[in-house]
């Protein structure tokens, strides 16, 4: 689990063909690496990874073939999001995540409002209605607030601190970026569905 509170921005210095899918060699700058073990999960803006080498300053990781078709991609010399998993002793500063990424929105706006920027991104019409007004969204790994929904086209605010200290800055329309949607939402949708199908039984 993570918690979209971004640790600090890494860049992806390699990327190379592995057994169905592609391997990742990813500096972490200021991710500090020295309580990583093999293993470990560490969210790649918003991608839940699993750690599978890693040295002092980078650590590798492999994306499944299903994983890249889901999401924004992963292109050699991008800058990245990077959080470590969330530990039961750690403050939930932002909301529950997964890291388990439910599809790739397109940015249509990118605006200034004083010193934080409006965002406005489409969202695939299959994840869209999950997403809900003073709800919470997954944007490339960061946790952030819905502003204001309009069918599959949703609202945020990044404030400057945001803006500084993630990915998110370099945004511009027509750009794509990895979306989570609250994990709350598809729990009480599957529970809806069940009780209907009870219901119909009767």
């Amino acid at each position: 689990m993570f918690t979209g509170i971004v640790a600090a921005v890494g860049q992806i210095d390699s990327v190379k063909p592995a057994p169905g899918g592609v391997r990742l060699r990813i500096a972490a700058r200021a991710l500090d690496l020295r309580d990583v073990a093999l293993g470990d999960s560490i969210a790649v803006s918003g991608v839940c990874l699993t750690v599978v080498m890693f040295d002092k300053t980078h650590f590798e990781a492999e994306v499944s073939q299903a994983t890249l078709d889901c999401i924004a991609s992963f292109a050699q010399g991008a800058s990245v999001n990077l959080e470590k998993a969330l530990r039961l002793a750690d403050r939930l500063g932002g909301h529950l995540m997964t890291g388990h990424v439910d599809g790739a929105g397109t940015v249509s706006r990118f605006e200034p409002v004083g010193d934080n920027r409006r965002l406005v991104i489409v969202a695939p019409q299959d994840i869209a209605r999950y997403i809900a007004r003073k709800g919470s969204v997954a944007v490339d790994g960061v946790s952030l607030t819905v502003n204001a929904v309009d069918g599959a086209e949703f609202e945020v605010n990044l404030i400057a601190h945001t803006l500084a200290s993630t990915t998110l800055q370099h945004l511009q329309p027509g750009a794509r970026a990895n979306l989570e949607v609250d994990l709350l939402a598809r729990y009480i949708e599957r529970l809806q569905a069940v009780a209907v199908k009870k219901e119909l039984k009767h």
